[in-house]
């Protein structure tokens, strides 16, 4: 795959990993299988990874089967993971909690392989290092958002003398290093300052606000999806 298209927008060096098909985590996520035929993964309503999961797998030659909560419409993240070729389990009352319990369930009884919550794991993280090392210049200040902190992690393995920014959109991640900073809106709403770039309103956007307020010139910023 093709090294990160990197651009300067207002001063600070943005990974425009929106321009790829499900973004970053889509880049990284077949380091996740192996012989099986089907890939499952329990993902909020909102999440990324189910996009991801659904184009890496159709590349792959994999099925990819998302379990999520059910609501009066479908979340357009799920209806995109649907159109790239991933199978949708609709789990009634879901709390993600009984989410999770269900794709359990099914991997148990059908032979199927659950990514990890997250896709935290090592190979995910040494993957996605990789593809930070491709990136022509090392910078010395990076940002990036936390839901898991997996992103914030992997850089860090990738360039360990930079300084980190996470900002955390949910519950506090594990990010390493990293000086974490929480962004004030509820995980399912959109940031209210966004930039001026396609990015993920529920996550990457968020923090756009602290960027513009705190970073140097010449930072860099990883925009995962739009």
């Amino acid at each position: 795959m093709t090294p990160p298209h990197v651009e300067t927008v207002a001063g600070i060096r943005v990974v425009r990993d929106d321009l790829v098909l499900g973004g970053t985590k889509a880049r990284c996520i077949g380091a996740l299988f192996g012989a099986r035929a089907e890939y499952v993964y329990a993902s909020p309503a909102y999440g990324y990874a189910q996009v991801a999961l659904g184009y890496a797998a159709r590349a792959a030659g994999k099925r990819a089967t998302v379990f999520v909560a059910k609501r009066r419409e479908r979340h357009a993240r799920t209806r995109e993971a649907e159109a790239a070729g991933a199978r949708i389990v609709e789990v009634p009352f879901g709390y993600l909690s009984v989410v999770k319990a269900e794709a359990r369930r099914y991997c148990a009884v059908s032979g199927a392989a659950l990514l990890p919550w997250g896709l935290d794991s090592p190979a995910m993280i040494d993957a996605l290092a990789s593809v930070a090392r491709s990136v022509s210049e090392q910078p010395d200040e990076v940002w990036s958002v936390a839901g898991s902190g997996v992103l914030s992690r992997a850089l860090q393995l990738a360039w360990p003398r930079a300084r980190f920014f996470a900002i955390s959109v949910g519950a506090v991640p594990s990010a390493g290093r990293a000086t974490v900073l929480q962004a004030p809106e509820r995980f399912e709403d959109d940031a209210r300052e966004p930039p001026p770039f396609p990015s993920c309103g529920n996550y990457d956007a968020k923090a756009w606000r602290f960027i513009r307020g705190r970073a140097t010139p010449g930072a860099l910023f990883w925009n995962v999806a739009a």
